[in-house]
């Protein structure tokens, strides 16, 4: 491949308000987890860069905070659940020394102090008999505890936001269910914001109070979540949700798929629609021309030339 720009997220823009839920939806490398890392300032280099736009946070734009400033905010006033506890979590380290080097660094608090929060966090998440566990190492516990325990790191500072990467990726359904309950309890107890990133739209339809739907890096879809899965209007989105199996479907009916493969975005032209080739209903325009997010709605955006009449077509396709 020639060397060049890869924009994995490309116009990216979007708000999270205070006590609110905000969901990224889209197919694996889309630019979700990339969106997030950026945020955190966490982008490896090399390869990676952030060559423009702004990230405001409490009224500043971190982009442009010194390293050492970046280091109090992340963890302290932002806090991230990474998708893979077992390679997120130190092995050789307790798990107690992990969620104390976080209390001491950001609210500076003695051992005692320490000792005692992690117990109290421990039992916050859910971790039973943590006075006796909070010694053990990350092996010792399930992918259910260790992702627990990942929520517990999030939570140690009470930071104003915290980024929950596809954190039910590694455990069971029932375990899923559990761990985001306990995300949205928190939530509403401690009113932090989340942005949880996913590819399920069950997650989303329940606890999300607005959904951004990403493709090849770009925002396709966004609106609060009522609307979105009523009055979908992007095929992209219309897509995603019908392929969500259902049980009240009869049985021999097929699952619905989005025919196609993701574009490669180191070929991927910026003079047509990402989503043209996969599309249905896409027509010449969209092969020579990018459409924008333009008002569908209350708060409603897509970024489609049929969005008018995208409902109607299909059904009818």
């Amino acid at each position: 491949m020639k060397e060049g720009e890869l924009r994995a997220v490309d116009g990216l823009s979007y708000s999270v308000k205070q006590g609110e839920c905000v969901a990224l939806v889209g197919e694996s490398a889309c630019g979700k987890s990339v969106s997030a890392l950026s945020i955190m300032r966490l982008i490896p280099y090399p390869p990676g860069i952030t060559v423009g736009g702004e990230i405001f946070f409490e009224g500043r734009d971190i982009l442009k905070v010194s390293e050492e400033e970046m280091r109090q905010i992340r963890g302290g006033r932002i806090a991230m659940i990474f998708q893979e506890p077992m390679t997120s979590l130190n092995p050789v380290l307790s798990i107690n020394r992990q969620i104390c080097e976080s209390l001491k660094l950001h609210l500076c608090m003695d051992n005692a102090s320490a000792d005692k929060e992690v117990v109290n966090l421990l039992k916050l998440v859910g971790i039973p008999d943590a006075e006796s566990r909070v010694n053990d190492y990350p092996h010792q516990f399930s992918g259910g505890m260790q992702q627990r325990i990942m929520i517990a790191m999030a939570l140690s500072c009470k930071p104003s936001l915290i980024i929950a990467d596809e954190p039910t990726t590694s455990v069971d359904v029932t375990v899923q269910a559990q761990l985001l309950d306990l995300i949205n309890d928190l939530r509403a107890k401690l009113n932090t914001a989340v942005i949880i990133i996913t590819h399920n739209l069950g997650i989303v339809a329940r606890y999300a109070d607005s959904v951004n739907v990403m493709y090849a890096g770009r925002l396709v879809e966004k609106g609060p979540t009522n609307a979105l899965y009523e009055e979908p209007r992007h095929p992209y989105t219309i897509g995603l949700i019908a392929s969500v199996p259902r049980l009240d479907l009869p049985r021999k009916k097929s699952l619905s798929v989005i025919d196609g493969f993701p574009p490669d975005l180191a070929r991927l032209s910026s003079a047509m629609c990402a989503f043209s080739p996969r599309c249905k209903i896409a027509i010449d325009r969209c092969k020579h021309e990018r459409p924008e997010l333009e008002m569908v709605g209350k708060d409603h955006y897509a970024a489609c030339f049929r969005n008018s009449e995208i409902n109607q077509l299909a059904e009818v396709s």
